[in-house]
């Protein structure tokens, strides 16, 4: 084994468990990409802001005819390396569960059972009036059969299933409803501007409380609702390891980084980790 997985096996056995926290670049190996690159400058457009999307009917004509060409890549995407090596870990007995901010759902599809869904999850969808809940697959198949959709080859793909899209194609779109009063429907999801849900927030902090230190994987940490988790563990006076290509918001108060081939790193070390069953130390 390298050095660089030495020293993060001695790392991970060094506590009882860890809770993990990851971001975007988790999934980009199944093709959904990030939302910024290594340095964290923003690629693409603006995403649609949550008090945008509630009050302005064209903006929810913006979202849904761009997302009707995003979406069928998101659900058809499979779970990845990384998604793999957090699930051995957990069969390891060495991760106690995984915070996510990705909206995807590939962690459980990957086999992992403790995970909370910090923003939402973007395979179902809500209705804002009378709280009715559809699958995103039923939507699309309504969009499918009341618009004409153009080819997506060409189309860039965003992490929360939006994609670039012409502008003459939106204005005709018919946007879809809810089946059950006809109301305003929103994937159940949390928009940039929005706020994650209080429960949500204190299961979080119950799954850090359970663990002994906070592992970083695949997020710069860009948006507040993670970081500050990390700076609740710190904290608490656990250690917070980052793996991570590129910069993140928390650089300053981690304890270890690791930026080279991170993802690479921690399938290897679940795998050891995995296959030897070793009982963890406690210190």
């Amino acid at each position: 084994m390298s050095e660089s997985v030495d020293s993060l096996l001695t790392i991970l056995e060094s506590r009882r468990t860890w809770v993990a926290l990851t971001g975007a670049g988790v999934s980009s190996a199944s093709g959904i990409p990030t939302y910024r690159d290594h340095k964290g400058t923003w690629l693409g457009s603006q995403p649609i802001q949550h008090d945008e999307f509630i009050s302005d009917s064209s903006k929810r004509q913006r979202y849904w005819s761009r997302s009707a060409l995003g979406w069928p890549r998101v659900s058809a995407a499979q779970p990845n390396e990384s998604h793999a090596a957090l699930v051995k870990l957990e069969q390891a007995g060495i991760l106690e569960g995984v915070i996510t901010q990705n909206v995807d759902r590939l962690h459980q599809r990957a086999g992992s059972q403790r995970v909370i869904d910090l923003h939402g999850r973007l395979d179902r969808v809500r209705c804002l009036d009378c709280s009715y809940v559809t699958s995103r697959g039923a939507i699309q198949n309504w969009i499918k059969s009341h618009n004409a959709l153009p080819d997506t080859s060409s189309l860039t793909l965003r992490p929360d299933g939006d994609a670039d899209l012409p502008t003459h194609y939106v204005s005709d779109f018919r946007v879809p409803h809810c089946r059950a009063c006809g109301g305003v429907v929103m994937p159940e999801v949390v928009f940039f501007g929005g706020t994650v849900p209080g429960p949500v927030v204190d299961e979080c902090y119950q799954m850090i409380d359970a663990a002994e230190g906070m592992l970083v994987v695949g997020s710069s940490l860009s948006v507040y609702s993670g970081l500050r988790f990390c700076r609740y563990a710190v904290d608490q006076g656990k250690p917070l390891i980052i793996l991570n290509q590129g910069q993140t918001r928390a650089d300053d108060l981690c304890t270890h980084k690791f930026s080279s081939s991170p993802f690479t790193l921690m399938a290897q070390c679940a795998d050891y980790l995995l296959f030897n069953k070793q009982e963890p130390l406690h210190g």
